[in-house]
């Protein structure tokens, strides 16, 4: 703080140096006693001092008070001219904030009538083909899985930084979440002629059901996707949940980014349709919910999912 005071200062310093030197020099051209050069010279110099200590005491106050966003009395024009123009800035600050949060509150309500409005015929669709047991159906079915989801994964991505994203924090059975999504994909187990080994976890988990349910989902989709042969497993390891498929692989050099927003890697760039934010939702949400998600992979031999379900402190308010 004090060097940053004295090169503010510079130029007042250098020009009481220069008048010091001006009124010591008419001394000794006038040829007087040294001590009646010194005298002045000495109080001159402690005048200026303690002016010097006391302009840098008020300085440091308002620095301090600045810093902690509390704007003290203005001294001087330029001041109240400063503080005037951070209070309009301030104002302007705050209206376009109002404005912005009532942009997305808009966005938000648009996209939500919007979904519940598309899910009417999805559901149409469903119930047509459900009573229909053929290739086709189980396709149709498979494609309308996708579309319902695509929608969530809108939803969802335009929920997780809302203030008002509405997560219950509470105990759940996990097995409760897990048959449901796997009922969701039986069709495409089906169609793609996957086996699907589930072992009960028996586990109660300290999380919120809605969101999680988003994820196991999600996982649970990029699995059937990517996996032509074989099948699926899931199962708990030491109160982690473990999804493990036959497919694809990733890549080594993908697998550290495959949970960043946008990243589809090789394997999303060969499918047109990847659109890079599915897992990427899954660690935002993961994170909220206080659980680490990880993944690890061999090409050509499968993927395993992990979900520490152990819990951790959470991202949101309990």
């Amino acid at each position: 703080m004090l060097k940053d005071y004295l090169k503010s200062r510079l130029g007042f310093i250098i020009l009481l140096i220069v008048v010091e030197g001006i009124f010591a020099s008419s001394y000794f051209l006038f040829d007087m006693p040294a001590v009646t050069v010194l005298y002045p010279l000495v109080l001159g110099f402690a005048a200026i001092f303690i002016a010097g200590i006391i302009d840098f005491l008020i300085t440091l106050d308002k620095h301090k008070k600045l810093a902690q966003r509390d704007f003290p009395e203005p001294s001087g024009v330029i001041e109240k001219d400063y503080r005037e123009i951070m209070a309009r800035l301030k104002e302007e600050e705050e209206f376009s904030r109002q404005k912005a949060n009532a942009d997305y509150n808009n966005m938000i309500e648009y996209y939500t009538v919007w979904a519940h409005q598309i899910k009417t015929p999805i559901a149409s669709m469903r119930l047509q083909i459900q009573s229909v047991d053929s290739d086709l159906a189980r396709r149709l079915d498979g494609d309308l899985n996708r579309i319902e989801a695509y929608v969530e994964m809108v939803l969802t991505f335009l929920r997780l930084d809302s203030d008002s994203t509405d997560y219950v924090i509470r105990e759940i059975d996990l097995d409760d979440v897990i048959k449901p999504a796997i009922r969701k994909f039986a069709r495409d187990f089906i169609t793609k002629k996957l086996t699907m080994d589930f072992t009960e976890t028996n586990f109660k988990a300290i999380s919120d059901e809605k969101w999680l349910s988003f994820v196991i989902e999600q996982v649970l989709s990029n699995a059937v996707k990517y996996t032509n042969n074989g099948g699926i497993k899931i199962c708990m390891e030491n109160g982690v949940l473990c999804v493990e498929d036959t497919g694809i692989g990733i890549s080594a050099e993908d697998l550290p980014r495959v949970f960043e927003n946008g990243y589809t890697g090789f394997n999303g760039r060969e499918d047109k349709r990847a659109s890079g934010i599915g897992l990427y939702l899954c660690k935002r949400i993961c994170d909220n919910l206080g659980h680490k998600i990880s993944a690890e992979s061999t090409p050509g031999v499968g993927t395993k999912i992990r979900i520490d379900m152990n819990r951790r402190e959470i991202g949101v308010g309990d």
